[in-house]
């Protein structure tokens, strides 16, 4: 696994777009991760501008219990919910995934609470992007 990235965790993987969309799939339920929406950019930006792009897709991963706890510290936390988990083709047969890190996304509210839970999302979140990297 590296992290190129100051608020992300990124792996980079010897696999298919979309092989790698769904071993993403997998190894966020494998932590707990459940996805509440998906969106297309290739998709989205065909569609609505006529451009194409690479493929990539983001991921809305969430873990309920944690988003239920969170919300009691901090009831506006939803404009930062849920963890984004981004897959984006990078060429030749690689495909990169990256997940925004939790402890960087809560420092935004300022509140100090919430640090222990975005701790363990974090170490939930390394182990999926671990994962996915001894796969390669």
């Amino acid at each position: 696994m590296s992290s190129t990235i100051p608020y992300g965790l990124t792996v980079q993987l010897d696999q298919p777009f979309d092989a790698a969309v769904e071993a993403a799939r997998g190894a966020l339920a494998a932590e707990g991760f459940g996805i509440l929406m998906e969106a297309d950019l290739k998709a989205t930006f065909l569609k609505k501008l006529g451009a194409e792009h690479t493929p990539y897709v983001i991921l809305g991963a969430c873990s309920p219990k944690d988003a239920f706890e969170a919300l009691k510290l901090e009831p506006d936390l939803g404009l930062l919910l849920p963890c984004n988990v981004i897959v984006r083709d990078a060429g030749n047969g690689r495909t990169q995934v990256a997940a925004l890190d939790p402890v960087a996304q809560m420092r935004l509210t300022g509140n100090a609470a919430l640090e222990p839970a975005a701790m363990s999302i974090r170490d939930r979140l390394v182990r999926a992007i671990a994962a996915l990297g001894a796969s390669k």
